[in-house]
């Protein structure tokens, strides 16, 4: 049968109202599902996971904007998972499969409405809009971000794929009586999505131009909009979710947005934050991260463009090479996948204006939009130049997400397009079409390319790590952390796992804030301490008596008032057998004083150890009582200069000095640390990361030093030098992910 233009009617309102192949989107979101499940995260993982899955697990509050649609939804989601007997983390890293492969098959019908708008046989659309969902779902952010919920944009990339589905319903069916509900309920999922993310309501540009290209002059009558500003407020008013919690006091309280009355915090809701209650104007602006205004670029609009074409070129083909640099080898690719999705959009213009121009408006908004809204600094590995102050901790992509599951279903369009185009030269007929159907392998190009990158499964190593930290602490220790991937997964083992919960998890960055400091006192208050469980390791710490107060005593207005502070002369803070001055001119921030004053606290009846001996602790000079108990640093009352200390053993000069409780250490190494994923591994994919198996590379090095100079076993000394060597490895980005170390 031939595929001309003269078998396809112009398609306008109604006419294509029966056929939506709603089983072959089915197919497509089962089939991606089935992708990130066999490459699932088997547990929490860095960053923001553990953040989520925990703050999911006990209702709490993440950090700002808050996100209460998510922390409610993922809740539900996991209770229902609940009798499967799936640990928390594996459900709530299935919620990000399933959202994401929802989108996949709401990109489906999108893709297919108008692959039949110059495809004769249904059948044939249905084969195009498959290969858009393949490539969407397999490109590289949108697969490493669904098989695990690392943050909460899976939700908003499936409300983004509803409400463009519901779009193109809307615009086939405005002639109807009662259509306007799709619209209505586009409006309303872009409204309780935003209080889970802003990015569920980046549809919202490409609906308006949509609405207005179609002509719809009911859609201008009050019922209309009245009915539409009522959706709106009730799908914002979600965010009352944050003040109910917070009431209440959750561990987990970030930005601690509690409310004195109801006016106030619906003043705030109703505002987005700007008026009403305090501490939730804060939390809804993310006031704590004083971010500036678009207009006050933190890099050239050129650099940050720069950025997001390094993050496209990683999409189609990130296998081929292990650099995150632009590479040749992949450039082939991702020429091919950037022509395509051209190809793909262009080829709606043939179809219908009015969809081409919706999915056009949505291409920029979710591209060169989020650019110059996200106001990005450079780049964190294609400026690595430049000083870390200019640049981004860490890789960006994921603000992308939707972008790139879009990106790929307008390439599957263009390989289907092509796929038409070739078959039509041949005849049209379909065998024909099944002559040049060898095209459609392209959109398995990623599936292929990106697997070993993308994949998440075995992969322990976030967990282990929090695991093998807090281990390292003794009963009701303090723990000073540093940053998002020294922090976040202990709280996930505290509240998800309830594995030491007893140790009191310091945040120094957190100490800058007002309820941070206030949270802290409150929760190792005597009535809210949570008591010393050993778990399999009974013998690894002495036990001790429960505190009698909090890691500090200030009260809260003192808290309040301390602020940076130039010191006038030399100061020096004593503690138990030691004391430490610092000189006159110095600068002590809010959080280095606070810290000490913790210290000084709670040092007669709590251990004070560091996830690291740099950072907080150098900052406050207190390295030099620093003593290694595996990971950690505890700070060691004694002067290590000339008091006794049997059993500690400081390494030599060119291994860095440090000095270690060796027994403890090796105990802790040889019982009871876990290195799953961490000292065997072929693939590190997120370079931002890697001084996590560096740790445990200078660990082991540092051991093997110290049971050296200690005239310890000589096969020890060899073993841990072994094991030096393959976290060194992995710190380098794995057997095949080290640009120095690819396999043959």
């Amino acid at each position: 049968m031939a595929d001309d233009d003269s078998k396809n009617p112009s398609i306008g309102a109604g006419e294509r109202a029966d056929g939506t192949p709603w089983l072959g989107a089915v197919v497509a979101g089962l089939g991606a599902f089935l992708l990130y499940v066999a490459t699932l995260a088997p547990t929490t993982a860095f960053w923001d996971t553990s953040e989520y899955i925990a703050t999911a697990h006990i209702l709490g509050i993440p950090h700002p904007p808050g996100n209460p649609f998510f922390v409610v939804v993922a809740k539900v989601w996991s209770l229902l998972l609940a009798p499967t007997g799936l640990s928390v983390a594996v459900r709530i890293n299935l919620f990000a499969a399933a959202t994401s492969a929802v989108a996949t098959g709401f990109f489906f019908l999108v893709a297919h409405r108008v692959l039949v708008g110059y495809f004769a046989q249904p059948t044939l659309a249905r084969y195009g809009a498959g290969a858009s969902a393949i490539i969407g779902a397999t490109a590289f952010t949108v697969w490493n971000q669904s098989n695990v919920n690392e943050k909460v944009y899976t939700l908003s990339v499936m409300i983004i794929a509803a409400v463009s589905w519901l779009a193109v319903r809307w615009y086939d069916r405005r002639g109807e009586a009662g259509s306007e509900r799709l619209l209505l309920t586009a409006v309303f999922l872009m409204a309780i999505g935003s209080t889970s993310h802003l990015m569920s309501v980046l549809p919202a540009p490409a609906l308006g131009v949509l609405v207005l290209m179609a002509g719809a002059p009911r859609l201008l009558r009050a019922d209309f909009v009245v009915r539409a500003a009522i959706l709106v407020a009730v799908g914002i008013s979600f965010n009352f979710v944050l003040p109910i919690r917070a009431s209440l006091d959750p561990v987990i309280n970030e930005g601690d947005p509690t409310c004195e009355s109801a006016t106030g915090a619906a003043v705030s809701v109703f505002t987005m934050g700007r008026a009403g209650c305090p501490g939730l104007s804060a939390n809804l602006t993310r006031e704590q991260y004083q971010t500036p205004p678009v207009t006050q670029r933190k890099a050239t609009f050129g650099a940050q463009m720069a950025t997001y074409l390094q993050y496209f070129e990683w999409q189609w083909a990130r296998g081929l090479h292990p650099s995150e640099l632009p590479q040749t080898a992949r450039l082939p690719f991702t020429l091919l996948f950037l022509v395509l999705g051209a190809v793909g959009l262009a080829s709606v213009w043939r179809v219908d204006r009015p969809l081409f121009a919706y999915l056009a408006v949505l291409a920029g908004t979710l591209t060169v939009g989020l650019v110059v809204y996200l106001n990005f600094r450079h780049g964190y590995s294609l400026h690595a130049g430049l000083d870390q102050s200019l640049r981004e901790v860490r890789e960006r992509d994921y603000f992308f997400v939707a972008g790139f599951l879009f990106w790929g279903t307008l390439a599957g369009m263009g390989v289907a397009w092509t796929w038409h185009t070739l078959a039509s030269a041949m005849g049209g007929t379909r065998r024909n079409f099944g002559a040049a159907s060898p095209v459609l392998v392209i959109a398995f190009i990623p599936l292929m390319l990106n697997w070993s990158w993308a994949t998440r499964s075995a992969d322990y190593a976030a967990r282990d790590w929090a695991f093998d930290l807090l281990m390292s602490v003794e009963p009701y220790g303090v723990l000073f952390t540093n940053g998002d991937n020294d922090t976040f997964p202990l709280w996930y083992l505290q509240e998800v796992e309830g594995i030491r919960k007893d140790v009191t998890v310091v945040v120094g960055q957190y100490l800058y804030t007002d309820w941070y400091p206030k949270q802290l006192q409150d929760l190792t208050s005597p009535a809210r301490q949570r008591t010393y469980d050993p778990g399999t390791f009974p013998d690894l710490h002495d036990e001790r008596p429960v505190p009698s107060q909090s890691v500090t005593v200030l009260s809260q207005d003192v808290m309040d008032s301390v602020s940076a502070m130039r010191l006038p002369e030399d100061m020096t803070i004593p503690f138990p057998k030691l004391a430490v001055t610092y000189p006159q001119g110095m600068v002590l921030d809010r959080a280095q004083q606070l810290a000490l004053r913790i210290i000084n606290d709670s040092v007669g009846e709590r251990p004070i150890f560091f996830s690291s001996s740099a950072g907080l602790m150098t900052q406050l000079g207190l390295e030099r009582w620093g003593v290694r108990h595996g990971l950690t640093t505890k700070l060691d009352l004694r002067n290590l200069e000339t008091d006794e200390h049997l059993g500690l053993v400081q390494g030599a000069p060119e291994y860095g000095a440090d000095w270690y409780d060796l027994e403890q250490s090796l105990r802790l190494y040889d019982e009871v640390y876990l290195f799953r994923g961490l000292r065997d591994r072929d693939i590190w994919a997120d370079r931002s990361t890697l001084m996590i198996p560096f740790q445990y590379y200078v660990l082991a090095l540092q051991l093997s030093n110290v049971v050296e100079l200690s005239g310890g076993d000589p096969e020890v000394v060899r073993a841990l030098e072994e094991d030096a060597l393959a976290f060194q490895i992995v710190s380098e980005g794995g057997l095949r992910g080290s640009p120095h170390r690819m396999a043959p």
